[in-house]
């Protein structure tokens, strides 16, 4: 069974920084692509960044370049590196895969993935 979980949130004060990880277990066959989305409270779930299986990566608007998002395809693994963070930034984060998991030995059907989140706190 495919499981993603995610970790390294905490709290920070402003303008500090965190490194998000986030590792996809079980039998896969290959992980298209991830991405990493937020919530905050009281707000709707809104994506924060993505990568394609070759590596070319994409953000949201407000991330102005603060943060870089990057793959391990060997370990399963997405990262989310945060710098310059704001109480904007205060959010639960969770990742998402896009990705063929194998069944019965063989390639299953595609699927989306999520992990249960991490908290993110920016605060002073």
């Amino acid at each position: 069974q495919v499981q993603l979980v995610e970790f390294g949130g905490g709290e920070v004060l402003p303008g500090g920084s965190l490194r998000l990880s986030c590792v996809a277990s079980g039998n896969i066959a290959h992980i298209t692509s991830w991405h990493w989305f937020r919530q905050a409270p009281g707000e709707q779930r809104e994506l924060v960044a993505g990568i394609t299986s070759d590596g070319a990566a994409a953000y949201a608007h407000f991330v102005n370049g603060r943060f870089t998002i990057a793959r391990d395809n060997g370990s399963n693994m997405v990262y989310l590196d945060m710098v310059s963070l704001n109480p904007e930034d205060t959010a639960v984060y969770y990742c998402s895969a896009d990705l063929i998991p194998m069944v019965d030995g063989r390639r299953g059907a595609g699927s989306l993935y999520w992990g249960q989140g991490t908290q993110v706190t920016v605060s002073s």
